[in-house]
């Protein structure tokens, strides 16, 4: 099967070509891709590089890349389209039929999807990311009161980027307690969980992931053995079971 290359264009960081490029990927799970994004194009020279990359990509693998963009200004979209790609203009699908409909020109200003107009709303996901932080990882629990959300699971199966993801996005109040060896053994929740039973939604994860993962940040010791991964999966599971929690398996997954 032949890899095609997908690139990701914007003025700003990419996130929202990426978010639509890769919703429109997941479709084809016959097919595997190599993902570029390249960000912040916003000059002349920063347009002909791109192209550049595009051309290369094309070139190597005999098939032209699939190129999502989401370039606002006008002169940086007509140099990017003389690429050799598959061009997924989000301005061009979405933008100019609105344009047409409303029988209005759209500003094509940078950064509105992420702008600041709602003061309210982006002081509140500030105040839930710094609630996230203070409460990563069972660090402070006297803060569950607060929470909207607490995220229970054992170490690496995505609790603090998933806290995160729901604060910045959402203004969630989110906290993670990583289940231990202290309650895997007894099979118990601490006091301070039982009493925010309401709160509980658990993570888990399958156990060749997990091993996988903590691998990468502890490859040698107990930590990131088969054995004691399985361990862990199998008692945490039996947990979720015992005090009624909601849970979720990340393994296939992606934080959104």
């Amino acid at each position: 099967m032949t890899k095609r290359t997908v690139f990701f264009l914007s003025v700003q960081t990419g996130v929202t070509a990426e978010t639509l490029g890769h919703s429109l990927l997941t479709q084809f799970d016959r097919q595997e891709f190599r993902h570029v994004t390249v960000p912040f194009i916003d000059t002349d020279d920063k347009a002909r590089e791109a192209v550049e990359k595009i051309n290369e990509a094309a070139k190597a693998e005999g098939a032209r890349p699939i190129v999502f963009s989401t370039l606002v200004y006008d002169d940086f979209r007509a140099i990017v389209k003389r690429a050799n790609g598959l061009h997924l203009d989000i301005f061009d699908v979405f933008l100019e039929p609105l344009e047409k409909e409303f029988k209005q020109k759209g500003t094509h200003t940078a950064g509105r999807a992420h702008g600041m107009s709602d003061i309210e709303s982006y002081m509140k996901r500030i105040e839930a990311t710094n609630f996230a932080l203070a409460n990563d990882d069972g660090a402070i629990t006297g803060n569950y009161d607060m929470a909207d959300v607490i995220l229970v699971g054992v170490s690496r199966s995505g609790k603090t980027p998933t806290c995160l993801y729901l604060a910045l996005q959402y203004g969630v109040y989110a906290a993670n307690y990583p289940l231990i060896d202290e309650e895997l053994e007894c099979g118990k929740l601490p006091d301070i969980l039982v009493k925010q039973k309401q709160k509980l939604f658990g993570l888990t994860i399958a156990p060749t992931r997990l091993q996988q993962i903590r691998k990468e940040r502890r490859a040698l010791g107990r930590y990131s053995s088969a054995q004691q991964v399985r361990y862990e999966l199998r008692e945490s599971e039996k947990i979720f079971k015992r005090y009624g929690i909601q849970n979720i398996d990340t393994t296939e997954f992606s934080i959104e």
